[in-house]
């Protein structure tokens, strides 16, 4: 299985920002150019960009971030693209704007028929589903709900109906720089048989090590490259 690295790129009112824990009054903000900080990543060896809409995700207007997503796109990234995204149309209309692959989150859970028909109409190369879980329990709109799902069941689920992929976030370490939740998110991969992306808390070179020697799909880096306790071009090493 090859391994993939995707940089982050959380928007909040059209800035690129992080959260600690998926709490909005816990921000910080780093750039108010996602375009600048998209061609940062990929001047040093992104293959893919990991951008999320989190005033969708939160249910609030977007406008802003929406026109910083076209932005992002406009430099040519290969970009998986979530927050928000409950509707058949809303996917159609991020595919169209050049989104590669759309990530599903809330809606796995409240509307899974929704995912089973973007599957069967887009394809799962460009459908992944958002597991994010808080003690093994999904959470739903922007975290801030426990849907009582774990997230073993809905994996499964959503296997039943042709997913391919799924980005697994620890929802208690998101954002702290406390390493990933190695072993929930291996024993996902391996229960579920799915490519598994692994996200939240990612803090050293040692932390995206662990995330490969696991057989993982992936790992998603936001606040230690905003940070500097990662060097991309470092981490994309362990891709070759």
């Amino acid at each position: 299985m090859s391994f993939t690295i995707y940089p982050a790129i959380d928007l909040r009112g059209g800035k690129v920002v992080r959260l600690k824990e998926g709490d909005p009054a816990r921000m910080t903000s780093y750039s108010d150019d996602p375009a600048e900080t998209a061609r940062r990543w990929l001047d040093a060896g992104a293959t893919w960009l990991h951008v999320v809409n989190l005033d969708g995700a939160f249910g609030e207007s977007d406008n802003a971030s929406r026109k910083a997503l076209e932005a992002v796109l406009k430099c040519g990234a290969r970009v998986q693209f979530g927050g928000g995204m409950r509707s058949l149309d809303s996917i159609q209309a991020a595919l169209s704007l050049g989104v590669n692959r759309v990530i599903l989150g809330t809606i796995a859970v409240e509307q899974p028929e929704i995912v089973r028909d973007a599957l069967k109409r887009f394809g799962a190369e460009h459908i992944a589903v958002g597991i994010d879980a808080r003690a093994g329990l999904v959470r739903t709109r922007g975290w801030k709900d426990n849907s009582g799902v774990p997230a073993l069941d809905l994996a499964l689920q959503m296997r039943e109906f042709g997913l391919v992929t799924v980005i697994f976030t620890d929802v208690s370490r998101d954002g702290l720089g406390s390493g990933l939740n190695i072993f929930a998110t291996r024993e996902l991969s391996e229960k579920s048989g799915l490519d598994v992306i692994a996200s939240g808390g990612v803090d050293t070179i040692d932390d995206v090590k662990a995330a490969k020697d696991a057989r993982l799909a992936g790992c998603i880096i936001g606040r230690a490259l905003y940070e500097g306790t990662i060097d991309l071009k470092d981490a994309l090493v362990l891709t070759l």
